[in-house]
């Protein structure tokens, strides 16, 4: 699976509940978190090289997204992305969570799929599990040393793939529910 970028055009992110105005600039998008396949490490099983690389600490992820050109983005650009200028609930649009649009703790997986099992649910620009899946660590940090995750993962429920939907955890965990998404300038 090759790495392709997706051209996200800037605008003024609308963030959050209470829609707090921050510009975001135009930024390429990997078009899937990053997985094995694409960053060419060796996998235990031969279908795992378009799964999410998971089992990551923040730190790692910002090297991973570095390795491939990019950086982490900050929680407003993911945001941005999620949501777009019309302020989308979910990355898909405002229908309700289904199965074939994201990896859901009710999809019954119970473990990251291929980045492209559902394709539905891609954002209208193109970017695939933006919304379950794995969490996708920011550059944003937050009090006690963590970090914000954005996206939910295979083990959330349906509120946590709403594209304002925020979380945190430590820059030291390193969990299989949890991957990266790289951006760079455009």
């Amino acid at each position: 699976m090759n790495l392709n970028w997706v051209l996200v055009p800037g605008g003024v992110c609308r963030c959050g509940d209470e829609g707090r105005r921050l510009d975001v600039p135009p930024l390429y998008w990997s078009a899937t978190p990053l997985t094995a396949g694409q960053l060419e490490i060796p996998s235990d099983q031969p279908g795992d090289v378009d799964v999410p690389v998971t089992g990551i600490s923040q730190p790692e992820a910002v090297v991973l997204a570095a390795r491939v050109g990019g950086r982490l983005p900050r929680s407003t650009e993911w945001e941005w992305m999620a949501a777009g200028p019309e302020r989308r609930r979910y990355p898909w649009g405002d229908q309700p969570w289904k199965p074939r649009l994201a990896n859901l703790r009710e999809s019954g997986y119970g473990a990251p799929v291929s980045v492209t099992a559902h394709g539905e649910g891609a954002t209208p620009a193109g970017l695939y599990d933006v919304a379950g899946n794995v969490w996708e660590w920011t550059s944003t940090t937050v009090m006690g040393g963590g970090c914000v995750i954005r996206g939910g993962s295979f083990a959330s429920l349906p509120l946590y793939a709403q594209a304002t939907f925020l979380n945190a955890a430590p820059a030291e965990l390193r969990s299989r529910g949890v991957g990266v998404r790289a951006v760079r300038e455009a």
